[in-house]
């Protein structure tokens, strides 16, 4: 079922709300807004609220048996990247950047948020299809700058269709194969990554894979891998 509203402050915020009311939020149901006056990105980021973008939220129940939660972060990206291509076809420079953003040669097209309540993961998912908005510390672009015109609603069913594909097989033991697929979407093995660790300061290093939960592994200039299980992680650029 896809939901959509004409204003609201944050698609994630009401489905935590319903989780925290008790309502029950059953998996494939979509809160999509037109207009998202309070969303937000990792690290309390602002998220742009264009008219014509992408700004929707779903709830996926985690299960025993299920493979970690956060790997679903990795998994909603396969989703999504799934989804641009079915819609426009091949676009060059389009990747995966752990854990949540897409990439076209280097400037986010969308981004990936996962928030818990209880057994219950909310995923928001913010795509610009029309609009990017101005950040102050990394590039944007917009489907639309790239020559791509997609309609909201019509990007919203394959997304919707791609998620529920990969989500059930998440569930059904397939998170290997998810992971392996996601390695193809993403950026190469020896991209030059940094992230900033708290004890130790910046971290440079070269893409080395992930970890079988997800972790993102990270080789070191003498020839050591670190795996980032958590954090901001970015492409060094030249």
């Amino acid at each position: 079922m896809i939901e959509t509203v004409a204003e609201i402050a944050s698609t994630n915020s009401a489905l935590l709300a319903r989780l925290g009311g008790g309502e029950a939020t059953g998996e494939g149901h979509w809160l999509i807004a037109d207009r998202q006056v309070a969303g937000r990105g990792r690290a309390g980021r602002v998220w742009s609220d264009g008219h014509g973008n992408f700004m929707g939220s779903t709830v996926a129940q985690v299960m025993p048996g299920d493979p970690p939660a956060p790997t679903l972060a990795l998994v909603a990206g396969v989703a999504l990247h799934r989804a641009l291509v079915a819609s426009v076809g091949a676009i060059p420079g389009l990747l995966l950047k752990w854990p949540n953003d897409v990439l076209v040669s280097g400037a986010k097209l969308a981004g990936v948020l996962l928030e818990r309540h209880g057994d219950a993961v909310v995923v928001g998912i913010g795509v610009n299809l029309a609009h990017a908005p101005d950040l102050p510390d990394r590039p944007t672009c917009a489907l639309s700058a790239l020559g791509h015109g997609v309609e909201r609603d019509a990007f919203a069913r394959a997304l919707d269709h791609e998620w529920s594909g990969a989500l059930g097989l998440w569930h059904a033991h397939g998170w290997p194969a998810l992971r392996e697929e996601w390695l193809t979407r993403a950026h190469p093995r020896g991209t030059l990554l940094a992230t900033h660790d708290r004890d130790v300061g910046m971290i440079v290093g070269a893409f080395a894979g992930l970890e079988p939960e997800g972790a993102v592994r990270i080789r070191l200039a003498d020839g050591t891998t670190r795996a980032i299980h958590a954090g901001d992680v970015d492409m060094v650029r030249d």
